[in-house]
């Protein structure tokens, strides 16, 4: 407001007082002294009002200026109201709204046909209206106050959520009466809330995505601790960082002595592993040594994988050893070896068999012949004696097929509880008597040791032949053959190689000292017609035999043997129990019947078909039984003898029949015939017969099984004790 102007009262002042006309003139001294007086009190007063009035102009001039900078502000603050980019309320203490800029009308009536802002109230969402008020009672106690993320509803589709901030604001009427007020911010959160909620899906995924990077390391540990394989990791300065739980046992070292050692110290060829990084990221090396924490060598299977990263490369290598499948390869190799053996020694065995059925016919064509020869020449003869060799020739060779037979049949033995200690003394009477005197026979066999599930005979042909051959391998050299037993169970390894049922064996062993036998000869001793001997003293088949006989008995046969250090035969048999399905005692041998007496006179002669495809055998057989006063009809073609058999059936008394015939075998004849005439006896007669054959043959009511070749004199009373059956 301007300051009054007083310029006026300066020139009043500078004029003197005029006197009244009627006034007495004064003395002039008294008057002089009081004009004097005057005079200077009035200069001082216009001295003062001259300062007064130059106060006041600065005033006024301070006034003019201070209201032309209030004017600027106010207009400043206007178009900073009006402009600024947020929305901006002043609102009574009634919630009305007193002034509002652009942006909050734009905000809050985007549409004119939308609800005017009057008031700020019935924008805001019912659940946020308690905290707005209670902001407003706060910015009336404190001067300011705010509620974040307020919804306010501008329809029922739009709407705001946004931060209220608002400030109070005391002033005054023209009557000095207060006036209240409130200044609001709206600050719309919406684009920062949708920022806001992308950063928490952010956050969120990348949450997620570390805890899958974390489950996938966890699972990644768990892969290369529980790897079967040794697995390496090196750094590039060829330093071990990771070092998996097999690979400590691999290499028999804990992991913490085995980080940031060396790789070399495991892996000598290391060099060789990493030349290859710079030419493929992985790589199989093949077969590797390998040295443990122990300097112990290893063999071990090489693959490596090379991985470059901004921290440098990282170098993996996957070890796996090779000890086992190197033993399993060596184990598979001897069973396949052993298995060509057994197919080999079942081929052998076959084709022995089949040679030894025809030897058999030949053989008996022989010995009945010479038997019929004997009979024919007075003894003492020079012809007598040469049938006798012949004989004893004859003889010798059906021992022989014995032999071929018995390491050529598959069908078990007839199996009793055998004392081994009794086998081994009655087999030592029989070395004692064509022992060399050079040699010395020891014999060890406890009198404690558990029966075995074996057959007698075959026990003490196998031990025969072992102490036979080691004898022919002494020599004429000084030795020594011991012979000893001992109740043992086999390891595992052993009883795979042998082909061993687990359970309680009895080891006997044959070793002796003698020249002992070369890598080349050991694993063809048990093929038949194998020998080292010279030609003529020997013919290969005690070892064979030996082989056969532990075959069938359920056992096996150890060999260890080399140059210089003698041969030592280990045959396991197992023990007999109570439960064994051979341990029935064998039934008693039928006592061979007495020879028939010849016929009385007028008496009717027994007839006998004997079929056999060996016409020499046909030929032999009904001249034996002729001489014995049988009516003999001989067939080689069994159908003929079919024929013959349905044309008069009642007519014979006995049939004997060969089991091996072409396209007919003697299971055959014997059926058709017990369909022809059920109660005529049939004898089978074979060179090889086996389990199976024989139970067949019972069950098909075979009266007796012969066995080729055989004694006339056993041939002989088989046919007078079934002939005179009828």
């Amino acid at each position: 407001m301007d300051q009054p102007d007083l310029s006026f009262l300066l020139r009043a002042a500078e004029q003197p007082p005029q006197a009244p006309a009627s006034a007495p003139p004064q003395a002039d001294m008294p008057e002089r002294r009081g004009h004097g007086r005057a005079s200077g009190s009035m200069a001082e007063l216009i001295a003062e009002l001259r300062a007064s009035q130059a106060e006041l102009e600065a005033q006024n001039k301070v006034l003019r200026y201070s209201q032309a900078a209030a004017e600027s502000a106010s207009e400043r603050f206007e178009a900073l109201f009006s402009n600024v980019p947020l929305s901006l309320m002043v609102l009574d203490e009634h919630d009305m709204v007193v002034q509002a800029n652009s942006m909050a009308q734009r905000s809050f009536q985007p549409l004119e046909d939308d609800r005017p802002l009057i008031a700020l109230m019935p924008f805001v969402g019912a659940e946020h209206a308690a905290r707005v008020r209670a902001a407003f009672a706060t910015a009336r106690e404190h001067g300011r106050a705010e509620a974040t993320e307020v919804v306010f509803h501008i329809d029922e589709q739009r709407q705001i959520t946004g931060d209220l901030h608002i400030a109070h604001i005391e002033s005054h009427t023209d009557n000095d009466a207060p006036l209240t007020q409130f200044l609001c911010a709206v600050i719309d959160q919406g684009p920062l809330l949708a920022e806001r909620q992308a950063l928490q899906r952010s956050a969120e995924e990348l949450q997620e995505r570390n805890a899958q990077l974390h489950a996938g390391e966890r699972r990644l540990e768990a892969v290369i601790n529980s790897a079967l394989d040794a697995i390496i990791c090196v750094d590039q300065h060829e330093r071990i960082t990771v070092f998996n739980p097999t690979a400590a046992m691999l290499f028999q070292c804990a992991p913490r002595d085995a980080l940031d050692s060396p790789l070399s110290r495991f892996l000598p060829a290391a060099q060789q592993v990493l030349a290859f990084a710079q030419l493929t990221t992985q790589a199989a090396l093949g077969e590797m040594t390998a040295l443990t924490a122990s300097g112990r060598e290893l063999a071990v299977e090489v693959s490596v994988s090379f991985e470059r990263h901004t921290g440098g490369e990282t170098t993996t290598v996957f070890a796996r050893d090779l000890t086992g499948r190197k033993r399993e390869e060596a184990r598979r190799s001897a069973l396949e070896a052993q298995l060509r053996e057994s197919h080999k020694m079942q081929a052998v065995g076959t084709m022995a068999g089949g040679i030894a059925h025809d030897f058999n016919n030949i053989l008996h064509a022989i010995l009945g012949n010479v038997e019929l020869a004997k009979a024919d020449c007075k003894p003492g003869t020079p012809l007598h004696e040469s049938l006798l060799e012949i004989d004893k020739a004859g003889r010798r060779a059906r021992d022989l097929v014995r032999q071929i037979l018995t390491f050529s049949r598959n069908e078990a033995p007839r199996r009793a509880a055998v004392t081994l200690a009794e086998v081994a003394h009655d087999t030592e009477r029989l070395l004692r008597v064509t022992l060399p005197p050079e040699i010395e026979l020891s014999m060890h066999l406890p009198a404690d040791l558990p029966p075995v599930l074996a057959d007698a005979t075959q026990v003490e042909q196998a031990l025969l032949n072992l102490c036979t051959n080691a004898v022919h391998a002494i020599g004429a050299q000084r030795g020594r053959i011991d012979v000893d037993a001992a109740l043992v169970q086999p390891e595992q390894h052993l009883r795979e190689s042998l082909g061993l049922a687990a359970g309680d064996y009895v080891a006997l062993r044959v070793q002796d000292n003698g020249p002992g036998m070369d890598e080349a000869t050991l694993p063809r001793i048990f093929e038949p017609f194998f020998t080292t001997k010279p030609v003529g003293q020997g013919t290969g088949l005690g070892l064979a035999v030996v082989h056969g006989v532990m075959r069938t008995h359920g056992g096996g046969i150890d060999v260890h043997s080399a140059p210089g250090r003698g041969s030592s035969f280990t045959l396991y048999f197992p023990v007999a129990t109570p439960t064994s399905g051979d341990m029935a005692a064998p039934a008693a041998a039928t006592p061979p019947a007495p020879p028939a007496p010849p016929p009385a006179a007028g008496a009717r002669q027994r007839h006998v078909m004997y079929v056999d495809d060996d016409a020499a055998l046909v030929f032999l057989v009904q001249r034996l039984l002729r001489r014995r006063g049988y009516v003999v009809s001989g067939f080689t073609d069994p159908h003929e003898a079919t024929q013959a058999l349905r044309a008069a059936p009642e007519r014979y008394d006995l049939l004997v029949t060969d089991y091996n015939m072409p396209g007919y075998s003697g299971l055959d004849l014997l059926r058709a015939a017990r369909a022809i005439c059920s109660d005529l006896p049939v004898a089978l007669a074979s060179g090889y017969v086996t389990t199976e054959i024989e139970q067949a043959a019972l069950a098909e009511g075979a009266r007796a099984l012969i066995h080729k070749p055989n004694d006339v004199e056993e041939l002989c009373a088989t046919v007078d004790r079934l002939a005179h059956e009828r």
